[in-house]
C-alpha cells in the first residue's frame, strides 16, 4: 500500500508523459510509453530464461539505451540488476559474477565475446547479447505479467560492487526506496523538471551516473546516451539535444572547458553540472558556460549523495547536508565530536543502503548504533557544509577520476611481482585525475625493475585505473613499533 518502485516510476511516466522522449541515443528515440513496453518485453525474455524474483541479472555494457529497458524489466520482475564496471579485469569480473550468483549476463556488442567467456568460466550463467541489431525494442510484450506481489520499496533493486577494502569487492545492496528517495532529493534540490535533459557521459554502472539518469527520468526529462566520455561528442550532443544536465569527475571538466574554448558549439542550454572538481577548474567553467557546478560528497552505500550544493556557495567544501539525510561526526567510540571538530561521517536516512551482499559481519559493523559509518573523515561548519578531511586508516581510499581504489588491493598485486620485497600505496595530488596512485616500493636485492615495468605488471592483473601512475623505489619503508609499515610517514615523505 505504501510502496513506489522503479517499475511504478516507469508506468507513471508512460501515463503522464506518454509521447514525450524518454531516451535518445544517436538515431534512436524512445518515448516513455515505448520505454515501458521495451522494459516489459525484456522482462518476458528474461522470464523465459528462468529469471524470477530475487534473481541477479548482470549487465556488462558501455552506456546503452537498452540499459533502461533492463532496469525497468528487473524492477517489474522483482529481480536484482548487477551493473558491471567494464574497466575491471576478467578476474575481477569473474569474482563479482560468482559472488552475486548471477543467473543471466547481458552484454552489449562491445562485450559479447567477453561475456560468453566469463559465463562459460562461471558455469550456470546464461548470456544474452543486446547489440544494436538485436530485435526486442518496441516489439510489445503481450505475454508480460509483473511480479505478484510486486516488488516493494524495501526490496533490492540493484547490487553495485564497490572497491575492495580488504582484498575483495563488496556488493552494496540498494533498494527501490533508496533509488526513488535519491531521485526525489536530487530533483528537488537542483530544481529538475520535465524540460531537463541529462547527458549520460558518466557510466551507468556508477551510482552518480545512475542517480542523475533516474532523477531526470523521474520528473519526465530526457536521457541522452553516449557510450562513454568524449569531450567533443559531449559538446556536440549537448548542442543538438539541448542538454541541461551533466555529471563530471576529474579530468572531464578541464577537458570540456578546453574543448568549449575552441568555440563552434552553442551549449548555452546547460544549467547544471554535478560532480567533483576543484575551484580552479569550476570557476572558469561556470564563467564560460553560465551553468552551476554542484559539488558533492557521497558513496554507493548512500545511494549517491549525502551533501551537495552549488560549489561556489562555499568554495572548497563538499556541499551542504541533503534534504533527506542526517549526518553526525563521531569519534572512535561513536561519541559526537564537539561542533566544528573533525570526526567520522555517520549517516542516517532513506538513502542508506540495505547492507553488503553476503557479508553480514561487515554490515553489522558498518551499521553499529543504527548509523551508517562511512569510514570518511570530515568537519561540519555552522551552516551545515561538509569539509572533507580524508579517510580512516582502516578504510584508506584513493579516488582517481571519481573511481574508488583501496591501497590494500593494489599492494597485494604489486607484491605478486617477484622483484618487489615491500610496498606502500598512497594517494597523491594528480593534475589530471585529481588524485593519483603512487607505489612506494622496496626492490629485492639486485633487482633493476623499473617503474614503467611495474605499472604494466599491475595493469595486466586489475583494472587499469587502479595501476600506480607514480612509483618511488626506496631502500626501506618506515615501520611502526609493532613492525607494520608507517603509512603516515610514507605519505609525509612521498605524498607530493
Amino acid at each position: 500500500m505504501r510502496s513506489f518502485s522503479i517499475y511504478d516510476m516507469y508506468r507513471r511516466n508512460a501515463r503522464l508523459y506518454k509521447d514525450q522522449t524518454a531516451v535518445v541515443a544517436g538515431g534512436l528515440r524512445r518515448s516513455f510509453d515505448e520505454l515501458l513496453r521495451d522494459a516489459e518485453d525484456v522482462a518476458v525474455d528474461l522470464g523465459g530464461m528462468g529469471v524470477g524474483r530475487g534473481d541477479r541479472v548482470a549487465v556488462l555494457a558501455m552506456n546503452d539505451p537498452r540499459f533502461f529497458a533492463v532496469f525497468g524489466a528487473a524492477a517489474a520482475m522483482g529481480a536484482i540488476v548487477v551493473p558491471l564496471n567494464w574497466r575491471l579485469s576478467d578476474e575481477e569480473l569473474s569474482f563479482i559474477l560468482a559472488d552475486a550468483g548471477a543467473k543471466v549476463l547481458i552484454a552489449d556488442a562491445n562485450y559479447a565475446e567477453k561475456a560468453d567467456a566469463l559465463a562459460a568460466a562461471a558455469g550456470g550463467v546464461a548470456t544474452r547479447h543486446r547489440g544494436a541489431a538485436t530485435p526486442g525494442m518496441g516489439r510489445g510484450a503481450a505475454a508480460f505479467r509483473p511480479a505478484e506481489p510486486p516488488a516493494g520499496g524495501s526490496d533490492p533493486f540493484c547490487l553495485i560492487y564497490t572497491a575492495a577494502v580488504d582484498g575483495r569487492p563488496r556488493g552494496a545492496v540498494l533498494s527501490h526506496d533508496n533509488i526513488v528517495y535519491g531521485n526525489v532529493q536530487t530533483a528537488a534540490t537542483m530544481g529538475l523538471t520535465a524540460e531537463d535533459a541529462y547527458l549520460n557521459m558518466l557510466p551507468l554502472f556508477h551510482i552518480t551516473g545512475m542517480n542523475l539518469a533516474f532523477s531526470v527520468m523521474h520528473v519526465g526529462g530526457r536521457n541522452v546516451v553516449i557510450e562513454k566520455f568524449d569531450e567533443h561528442q559531449c559538446l556536440a550532443e549537448t548542442e543538438r539535444e539541448r542538454v541541461t544536465v551533466w555529471g563530471s569527475f576529474p579530468p572531464m571538466l578541464a577537458r570540456l572547458t578546453e574543448a568549449a574554448a575552441e568555440g563552434g558549439r552553442d551549449i548555452s542550454c546547460l544549467r547544471h553540472v554535478m560532480g567533483l572538481d576543484g575551484p580552479d577548474n569550476i570557476r572558469p567553467f561556470e564563467e564560460k558556460t553560465g551553468a552551476v557546478f554542484w559539488i558533492l560528497y557521497g558513496q554507493t552505500e548512500t545511494s549517491g549523495l549525502v551533501t551537495f550544493s552549488p560549489a561556489m556557495a562555499r568554495p572548497g567544501s563538499a556541499g551542504r547536508i541533503g534534504l533527506l539525510t542526517k549526518v553526525r561526526l563521531v569519534d572512535d567510540e561513536d561519541r559526537d565530536v564537539p561542533h566544528g571538530e573533525v570526526g567520522e561521517i555517520a549517516v542516517q536516512g532513506p538513502l542508506v543502503f540495505r547492507g553488503f551482499w553476503n557479508q553480514p559481519d561487515v554490515t553489522e559493523k558498518t551499521f553499529r548504533g543504527g548509523w551508517h559509518h562511512t569510514g570518511d573523515i570530515g568537519r561540519l561548519d555552522e551552516d551545515g557544509f561538509l569539509w572533507f578531511k580524508g579517510r580512516k586508516p582502516e578504510k584508506e581510499l584513493i579516488k582517481p577520476g571519481g573511481e574508488n581504489v583501496y591501497p590494500a588491493e593494489v599492494e597485494a598485486v604489486v607484491l605478486d611481482h617477484p622483484e618487489i620485497a615491500a610496498v606502500s600505496v598512497i594517494g597523491v595530488p594528480d593534475p589530471k585525475f585529481g588524485e593519483g596512485i603512487k607505489a612506494v616500493c622496496v626492490r629485492q636485492p639486485g633487482s633493476t625493475l623499473t617503474g614503467e615495468a611495474l605499472m604494466a605488471f599491475v595493469a595486466d592483473r586489475i583494472a587499469r585505473y587502479k595501476k600506480p601512475r607514480y612509483v618511488d623505489f626506496v631502500e626501506a619503508l618506515p615501520k611502526k613499533a609493532d613492525g607494520s609499515i608507517d603509512r603516515e610517514k610514507v605519505k609525509a615523505d612521498h605524498g607530493a
